[in-house]
């Protein structure tokens, strides 16, 4: 087949963005420097895909929009979710620019207001995590990991449906108080070793004493359900901080109209990050 004399004009990349997770646990490996990825801009079918309800919200839109825009991250799925805001935030200016309009309303006067802000300053407050420095627990040293995006995508629809069934027992008319007090229980009872089984996925390895590095799932999680409540306290706590590293900080707002400074959180909404 002849080659098109209009692949000139295909799109190109638009910015290069620094990955927190400096292309570690990557598999297969990144196909690009981690210190320069480069993306490109959404194409006319990766809108569409964004605006699929059902690919939406089981992660396919997201995966095949990564792949689309960052060739570099061969498989999305496997990605580290450290790795997702700035992706996500890098394929948004690299499409549309790197201002983006949000509506916010002052605690003070009630005004509701549109804001500019610059994706690019975004970008720039990414933290990075530092998965190199074991937690040490007695003779223990405990590794950490990112969970990858597709473990954090089954864990988001597996809390949806949890949160849901709690809902729907809450609200039952037909349930009496002794039953519908034990299938929440039950719920709840549910919900702790979910938790508990997110916590393990965040661990690599644990080495004992220097002499032997436990890497099977199965033998962390049953650790975590026999370990003190101090220790496993501990653990969650590491967790979540290094997931806090990559959260997006609060954005910094004046009301034009009353003047009131205050912080707005911020989060990518998917339904709408691309619009």
């Amino acid at each position: 087949m002849s080659s098109n004399p209009l692949a000139a004009y295909f799109r190109r990349p638009s910015i290069y963005v620094n990955l927190p997770s400096q292309g570690q646990f990557y598999m297969p490996p990144l196909n690009a420097n981690p210190q320069e990825v480069p993306i490109f801009p959404m194409t006319a079918i990766d809108e569409i895909t964004y605006k699929t309800p059902d690919a939406l919200f089981n992660g396919e839109a997201t995966a095949d929009v990564i792949k689309s825009c960052i060739p570099a991250i061969q498989d999305p799925w496997s990605m580290p979710v450290i790795d997702l805001t700035s992706a996500l935030v890098g394929i948004r200016i690299a499409s549309f620019g790197h201002e983006m309009i949000i509506s916010t309303q002052c605690p003070a006067c009630k005004e509701v207001a549109d804001y500019g802000i610059d994706l690019r300053e975004v970008l720039a407050s990414v933290g990075v995590p530092d998965y190199s420095e074991p937690l040490s627990a007695g003779d223990l040293k405990i590794y950490f990991r990112p969970l990858n995006y597709r473990e954090m995508n089954n864990n988001s629809r597996i809390n949806f449906e949890e949160q849901r069934l709690t809902r729907s027992i809450e609200s039952d008319p037909d349930l009496e108080d002794d039953a519908k007090m034990n299938k929440l229980a039950e719920a709840f009872r549910k919900v702790s070793i979910f938790t508990i089984e997110t916590l393990a996925k965040n661990i690599d390895r644990i080495e004992i004493a220097d002499t032997q590095t436990v890497t099977d799932h199965q033998f962390i999680l049953e650790y975590l359900h026999s370990c003190d409540r101090d220790v496993y306290n501990e653990i969650k706590a590491h967790v979540v901080e290094q997931r806090s590293k990559t959260e997006l900080k609060p954005l910094d707002i004046k009301c034009d109209a009353c003047g009131h400074e205050y912080q707005q959180p911020y989060t990518l909404d998917m339904a709408n990050f691309f619009e």
